[in-house]
Order: C-alpha cells, then sequence, then structure tokens
C-alpha cells in the first residue's frame, strides 16, 4: 500500500508543473491577443510627463498598454539603437554616433519633438542671489567662481549640483551653459561638482542645503520649497526668470527641446499614440505638469 501511494504521489508531483505551464501560455497567449504594450523609456526629465500621457491614453485606447520607465536620455537611445524600445525619450538630441550605431543595427532613428522645456536654476530659499548671467553661471560650474560672495550672495562655498552623465539635461546644460553653445570650448564640470541620479536628488538637496546651487526642468520645480535665478543671456540682455511663457516665446535663455524617438516611421498603434501625444489632448498635458507645449501650426 505505502508503495503504490508513493507511486501516486510521484505522478502527481510531476504532472504538477505541466500543469501550471499550460495555464501561463494561455494567459499570454490571451494577454498578446489583447493588448499592444508599447515600450517607452529614457529621459528623466520627460518620464512623469510620458507616465500622465500612458495614463491617459489608456482611456482613449484601452487596449494600448504603455510601459514607462526612465533611466536618462542615454539608456533609451541605447535602448532604441539596440531594439528593445519602441520609443525613446530624450532631453537632447541623438548624437551622429548615435544615428550611426542604429544603422548599424538595420534601425532607422525618427525625431519627433514632442514638448519644450525651461530649464530652472535652482537655490535654497534662503539664498539673496536672485540674478545669474549665463556666463556667471559657466564660471560657477567650472570652479572660476567658488563662493556666493563673488555673485552678489553670503560670504559662503558654493555646493555645485548637477545631474549624473547619463542624463540628457547635463549634456545639455554642459553644452549650452559651461561651454555657452561654443562646440570648440572644451570646460568640463568642476572636479566639487556632485552628480545626483535623479531631478529629486537635486530638488532635496537645494531645500537642505543654503548654499547648493542646481538645474532643474521647469515642470519639477516648486517655488514654495526653492527659489529659482532669472538668467540673462548675456551682459547686454535682461534677466528673465523660467516660466511657461518665456519658454514659449524664447526669452528665457535656457530653454529646450524634449524628444522622443522612433525606430523608422511610426505606424498603427505607435503612430496613433504619437499624433495624440503632440495633438490637443497630450499638449494640454504638457501645460498641466510645468511645461511648455508645442507652438500651434
Amino acid at each position: 500500500m505505502n508503495r503504490h501511494w508513493r507511486l501516486w504521489a510521484f505522478l502527481l508531483l510531476a504532472l504538477l508543473p505541466l500543469a501550471g505551464c499550460g495555464d501561463s501560455t494561455v494567459q499570454a497567449e490571451s494577454i498578446s491577443g489583447e493588448q499592444r504594450a508599447i515600450q517607452n523609456k529614457g529621459s528623466d526629465t520627460l518620464v512623469n510627463l510620458a507616465l500622465a500621457w500612458a495614463e491617459a491614453y489608456r482611456v482613449v485606447a484601452p487596449s494600448i498598454s504603455i510601459a514607462v520607465t526612465g533611466g536618462g536620455s542615454g539608456t533609451g537611445i541605447a535602448a532604441l539603437i539596440n531594439g528593445t524600445v519602441d520609443i525613446a525619450n530624450a532631453s537632447r538630441q541623438m548624437k551622429e554616433k548615435e544615428y550611426e550605431a542604429a544603422k548599424a543595427n538595420g534601425i532607422e532613428a525618427v525625431e519627433f519633438t514632442v514638448a519644450i522645456d525651461a530649464l530652472a536654476i535652482v537655490v535654497n530659499l534662503e539664498n539673496p542671489v536672485s540674478e545669474l548671467s549665463i556666463d556667471q553661471l559657466a564660471d560657477i560650474y567650472t570652479g572660476r567662481i567658488t563662493n556666493w560672495q563673488e555673485v552678489g550672495g553670503n560670504d559662503a562655498p558654493i555646493v555645485l549640483l548637477s545631474r549624473e552623465t547619463n542624463s540628457g539635461t547635463h549634456v545639455y546644460f554642459l553644452e549650452e551653459v559651461v561651454r555657452g553653445g561654443d562646440k570648440e570650448n572644451k570646460d568640463i564640470f568642476a572636479p566639487q561638482t556632485l552628480l545626483m541620479p535623479s531631478s529629486v536628488g537635486i530638488t532635496s538637496e537645494v531645500r537642505r542645503n543654503p548654499n547648493a546651487i542646481g538645474y532643474d526642468g521647469l515642470g519639477y520645480v516648486d517655488t514654495s520649497h526653492e527659489k529659482t535665478i532669472a538668467v540673462a543671456k548675456d551682459a547686454d540682455s535682461p534677466f528673465v526668470l523660467p516660466t511657461v511663457a518665456s519658454g514659449a516665446d524664447g526669452s528665457y535663455p535656457i530653454s529646450r527641446d524634449l524628444y522622443m524617438y522612433i525606430a523608422g516611421q511610426p505606424t498603427g498603434a505607435i503612430a496613433d499614440y504619437m499624433a495624440w501625444v503632440m495633438g490637443p489632448e497630450g499638449q494640454r498635458i504638457v501645460a498641466e505638469l510645468g511645461f511648455v507645449p508645442l507652438p500651434e501650426k
């Protein structure tokens, strides 16, 4: 009797994994038959906006699932080059070498401008400095200016905060502010610059540290907890605060486009989604989150 019981127990245990496999296969087929999952990855500047778009679009097209993750512009672009995402979010334009790497993998990257961002310079609320020029910002971030007293502030060391190097925001700030848009300029961030993994990291440190200075997308700035600096393009230009209006009309000197990259001209579900993102409903969400909508055509 014991021998028969052990035999039946063995057979039962052997059959259980097969039953589980059968159930999971049916479930996977059902999901793939009912939904189309769009993989969307990249810029941390864009991630909250992309998440809001994805959530709102589920109401428009319930059968379309959009999986959004951050990780930085470089991460999203690398995933597009490798063919592992449908849409790469980026707060900078793809570089020529990235286009070439995509082509080598049989991918023709197509660029879409989906929003505009005013990149705000933020300091602690207790900091008396309210205005800085691009040249002053460059001197601060290269370490040529190291004390707030040199730009009209308190006698205190300047604590530099930046996004990490994989961030498109880091690349944009390096090229357009630290190097002043001069392609021949080889200046780099001062070695004492603290590299933060996210916009939240910069915001948290600025709120905590009265001597800190950082930069962040306008959509991530809360002026009740941090102070925005008015920026002048040069000595002959006015100081302008970052706002949706100043970003839209180009008067704020640190404004940039935000991008989505697709592998080839979009078709089907992806084409429909991109049209919605760049249409009235998608751009309404852009404004709601503190970014600058695309100009009306």
